[in-house]
């Protein structure tokens, strides 16, 4: 188990564990919402920090996708350590990378993605997002765009003004401001993986996206549904932005991740 500051541990009652997973440049503090309904319902939760986040930009840029998903390992062995069932939900590339963590490691039951993102392609973002991906083996070598730094736009993910106003004054502890462009490379890395190995993933699989996504496209769920191998349910919804977990709606992706990891699949 890490003893990272930023992580964060609640004990539960029946039984059960939920991993949680914060996004790229993200930080845990960011699912403690999340974290505390699903902890109400009886589960244990724990969100570690993956590799290189919750520092500077220096560190995220030594790590590969392939040590966040080495940090999701940890924390899952350590959760199997004492609860037979463990779900994930993960934010975006968090979600991610729990899915992919259900591929390459045994022991998840279940996983909850919201606001997927396969590609980068909601309604605030720059047109040559999607040629970047297709790109990005030739563009990753160019200095000028390797060391290049992408910061959020308004409305920053966040539908409901005073939310926002409240995350842009208290800030989020252990994020980063910008996005690294050799960090987004390796989330496209994660995204060429997960796709190929979607059709022999069988962990059923819930995701949540808003039909306003400003960063990623709700296609990106339907896309992940089709090529999932097992059963996989996408639910939208109609009153927030990308960063849904701490959006206007955020009780009710709460409430939906809760009833996905009740029922029996």
């Amino acid at each position: 188990m890490q003893t990272n500051p930023h992580t964060f541990l609640l004990e539960g009652t029946n039984g059960k564990a939920v991993l949680l997973v914060h996004g790229l440049t993200g930080a845990p503090v960011e699912m403690k919402y999340v974290g505390k309904h699903l902890h109400k319902q009886g589960y244990t939760v724990y969100s570690p920090v993956l590799a290189g986040h919750c520092l500077d930009e220096t560190a995220l840029l030594a790590t590969t996708y392939e040590d966040w998903i080495e940090s999701l390992r940890e924390a899952l062995r350590f959760l199997k350590t004492k609860y037979e069932t463990v779900h994930a939900a993960g934010i975006c590339v968090g979600g991610g990378l729990a899915l992919q963590l259900s591929h390459l490691e045994p022991g998840l039951d279940k996983v909850a993605i919201y606001a997927a993102a396969l590609d980068y392609d909601g309604w605030n973002q720059p047109k040559w997002s999607r040629l970047a991906r297709k790109l990005k083996g030739l563009l990753i070598h160019i200095p000028k765009i390797k060391n290049a730094k992408f910061a959020e736009t308004h409305p920053f993910g966040v539908k409901s003004e005073r939310i926002r106003n409240l995350l842009i004054k208290n800030g989020m502890e252990g994020t980063l401001p910008h996005f690294p462009a050799a960090s987004l490379y390796q989330n496209y890395r994660l995204n060429d993986s997960l796709r190929a190995a979607l059709p022999n993933i069988k962990t059923p699989t819930l995701l949540i996206h808003a039909r306003e996504d400003d960063v990623s496209h709700p296609r990106n769920s339907y896309n992940i549904q089709k090529l999932h191998g097992g059963k996989c349910e996408v639910v939208l919804l109609e009153d927030s932005y990308h960063m849904i977990h701490v959006d206007q709606e955020r009780e009710k992706v709460a409430q939906l991740t809760a009833e996905f990891f009740d029922k029996n699949i």
